[in-house]
């Protein structure tokens, strides 16, 4: 039986005291349990893709990006994988100290279908530690244009399903805030981003707008929705990508449109991915 309510009858609680999420005499502190909230909605949201595919194939694969502690990997494990003969969960992380203790962790919990890799998400598109085609990509906070590299490894792996929770979008603030004064005799549009918080938020949101519009263009039905209610977490935003082949026509002209238009020309490069896999 759980120790707290909060806690799924089939979950491991020696893998919530390795993550710090249970203390060592089984409480759950108020950090802990906004934390815990955070990656079960992120399950909730997951666990039915994973039901989908596996209809489809049994060796199921997934990649999450800027893992860190690797709690969704972890309790994605505990919680699906764990109980099933197959199915492989890839951890990609840049700093070696934290892909050392979650190699260690998974090999003293047994979790011998976990894979920790110390790789940049760039780098990781054409690792061989990584198999030629992942069926789910995640990046979970995953800070700046790191989320950008998710989705291009996510295109190169032909994901069938992308999760995103963006992070930290700084790229496109900073080329707004560097053309502003360009874009004020262009376009009355740039009052939306005149003042600086404006450029920041505005940045924000533009950036996943144009992630949602390159996703479509490559052939997948992008939902957007909250993970958690806004007082758990500011970064909030939950972006779920389906493959379905179907291209939307249109997408890859609108976010041309949209970066001229906004003065954004530079960054064409980082939204526009040649090769549509639709």
């Amino acid at each position: 039986m759980p120790l707290i309510p909060e806690i799924k009858p089939e979950q491991s609680i020696e893998l919530l005291k390795e993550l710090h999420i249970l203390t060592r005499d089984g409480k759950l502190n108020q950090d802990s349990r906004r934390k815990l909230k955070q990656v079960y909605h992120l399950f909730n949201f997951i666990e039915p893709l994973l039901t989908e595919l596996q209809g489809e194939k049994a060796n199921l694969t997934l990649a999450d990006h800027g893992a860190g502690k690797s709690y969704l990997g972890f309790i994605l494990y505990d919680l699906f994988f764990k109980a099933r003969e197959a199915g492989h969960i890839y951890g990609i992380e840049t700093r070696p100290e934290l892909v050392e203790k979650s190699s260690e962790l998974a090999l003293r919990l047994k979790f011998e279908r976990m894979s920790f890799l110390n790789l940049s998400v760039e780098d990781s598109i054409d690792s061989p530690a990584l198999p030629a085609q992942i069926d789910i990509v995640s990046a979970l906070h995953a800070c700046n244009t790191a989320t950008d590299d998710a989705i291009r490894f996510a295109l190169h792996k032909q994901a069938k399903f992308i999760v995103l929770v963006p992070c930290c979008q700084a790229e496109v603030a900073a080329v707004l805030r560097k053309n502003k004064n360009a874009s004020f005799a262009k376009t009355p549009l740039s009052e939306l981003w005149r003042h600086p918080i404006h450029t920041r938020e505005f940045g924000s949101q533009l950036t996943n707008a144009l992630r949602c519009l390159m996703l479509e263009a490559h052939g997948y039905q992008v939902t957007v929705t909250e993970l958690v209610g806004w007082e758990h977490s500011m970064k909030n935003e939950l972006i779920i990508a389906r493959h379905t082949g179907q291209v939307r026509k249109n997408a890859e002209k609108r976010l041309e449109e949209i970066l001229h238009e906004l003065n954004l020309d530079e960054l064409r490069s980082r939204f526009i991915v040649s090769g549509k896999n639709g």
